[in-house]
This record gives structure tokens, C-alpha cells and sequence, in this order.
């Protein structure tokens, strides 16, 4: 029997989902993926990623609560409350997905430091782990992370693919480190193949962030190009081809990782 998976990044509130949402979920849970963390990336998507969540069966889906890079122009003085009031909620797992992205650039980046800060404050006085996303903004990321020191609760970068130094980094900071099916892609991917035997075995989670990131080696190729967490065991596998390691091994580790860092059930 197939070792049970958790997908920690699952954007499945996006749109693409809406006309079939339940049935994304029947046929994660057919290919082993039993449990999954849904992405809030604004107030709004984590209200309803949690109402979602909330009402499911107990021990299958939980979701984050936070403000993607990309939003925080959106944020104004009543972000931080409502992003409380979501974290409460037992289902609701994680702050974020929040942090840094001077890759696009979407909200300016004195505005990305201050709410990405805001929601690091919110995290230590919560004692919720980090759902944290940085695209080439690696400084200015870990120097605010760095400035809440022994507060900084254990937490994820969701979706590396940053260099071996910063790789190092994080993993010296106590991070934990999302991979995605960015390293199934034989053009951008193979700097990360080479890379994530150097994660430790006990920070190493895997995520789709669909629908997002599909795996470009899948066959036969997805309608639309879709990605969906039923595609996880396939990144497992390429982990597991990529570390020597067998698919078990990586599926049993990720799931006890998520287990510990998200404190599920």
C-alpha cells in the first residue's frame, strides 16, 4: 500500500477549479495524496480556503491564512486583524503564503517588507509556522527574518529554487524547504535536481502549488496544462530518482515532516 502524501501548497480555490473543486480532490486522495494545505494568498482567498477547509472531513484539508507579495498593495489597517481571526480556527495551519518578490514586482517593495513583516509578527505571536514565498529578494527576506531570532517559529520556503548558497542558508536558519514540480523541468529544474540532496531528510516537504508549476515531463500532458495535487507522487518520484532514495522513503519523510512542522492530526 502506498505511503500516504501530503500536499503542503495546493492553490485550490484558484478559478481554475471552480467547476471541479470536489471532484481535484477525489482524485488527489485516489493517487494517495490524502491530505492537503490550501494556499491563501489574500484575505480574501484565505476566507475562503478556510470555509472551505472547515467543511470538509476532519483530518483531509487545512488551509493558510495570509497575503501573497504580489497583494500586499491591497493590505490597509484591518489586514492583521482578519488575518487573526482566520489563524484561530483549528484547520488553519500556517501564516502566509507571504514574503518577497522583487522577480515582478507587483507591489512595491518598501510595501512588501512592511506587511511581509507584519504577518512575521503575526506568526511569533501566534506560534504558527511560515508559509513563505522569495523570488530574488533573498536579503532583504532573511534579514527580516533574521530580526525576530530565537521568536521565528519553524516554518516552510515554499517552492526553492534558489541557489546552493541561499539553499544553505535556509537550512542553517532551521528552515524547512518546499519543492514543487519545478524540478521536473529539464530546462529551468536542473540546477535544482543537483541541489536537493542537500536538504536534509527531516526539512524536505513537496508540494504542486497547482495549478501551477504542472510537471512538464508528465504523459500523457494534462487538459489545459492544469496541475493538480493527483500529480504529487510523480514529483516524489523524480525527488527520489534525483537523491537515490526510494519513493517510499521520500513519501513517508515529507509526510512526517508536514506532520510535525503543520502540527495536523
Amino acid at each position: 500500500m502506498m505511503t500516504p502524501l501530503i500536499d503542503i501548497g495546493v492553490n485550490l480555490m484558484h478559478r481554475s477549479f471552480h467547476t471541479d473543486r470536489e471532484e481535484a480532490v477525489r482524485r488527489a486522495a485516489e493517487a494517495g495524496v490524502t491530505r492537503m494545505i490550501i494556499t491563501g494568498t489574500s484575505v480574501r482567498s484565505s476566507e475562503e480556503a478556510a470555509a472551505y477547509a472547515g467543511g470538509q472531513p476532519a483530518g483531509t484539508l487545512y488551509s493558510t491564512a495570509g497575503v501573497h507579495p504580489h497583494d500586499a498593495k491591497r493590505c490597509n489597517p484591518g489586514t492583521i486583524s482578519r488575518l487573526r481571526r482566520l489563524a484561530v480556527q483549528p484547520h488553519v495551519v500556517a501564516i502566509g503564503e507571504c514574503g518577497l518578490d522583487y522577480n515582478r514586482d507587483f507591489s512595491p517593495r518598501d510595501v512588501q517588507r512592511t506587511w511581509f513583516d507584519a504577518q512575521v509578527k503575526l506568526a511569533c505571536e501566534l506560534r504558527l509556522p511560515l508559509f513563505l514565498h522569495e523570488r530574488e529578494a533573498f536579503r532583504d527576506f532573511v534579514q527580516i527574518l533574521q530580526s525576530y531570532g530565537k521568536e521565528l517559529p519553524p516554518s516552510v520556503v515554499h517552492c526553492f529554487t534558489g541557489t546552493g548558497a541561499e539553499l544553505d542558508a535556509y537550512v542553517n536558519m532551521g528552515l524547512y524547504i518546499g519543492v514543487t514540480g519545478w524540478i521536473c523541468d529539464e530546462r529551468r529544474g536542473q540546477h535544482l535536481r543537483e541541489l536537493v540532496g542537500r536538504i536534509p531528510a527531516d526539512r524536505l516537504l513537496v508540494e504542486t502549488d497547482a495549478p501551477f508549476l504542472t510537471p512538464r515531463d508528465l504523459h500523457p500532458k494534462p487538459a489545459g496544462s492544469r496541475n493538480e495535487p493527483a500529480y504529487l507522487p510523480h514529483i516524489v518520484r523524480t525527488l527520489a530518482e534525483c537523491t537515490g532514495r526510494s519513493f517510499e522513503e521520500i513519501a513517508a519523510q515529507t509526510t512526517q515532516n508536514a506532520i510535525r512542522l503543520f502540527g495536523l492530526a
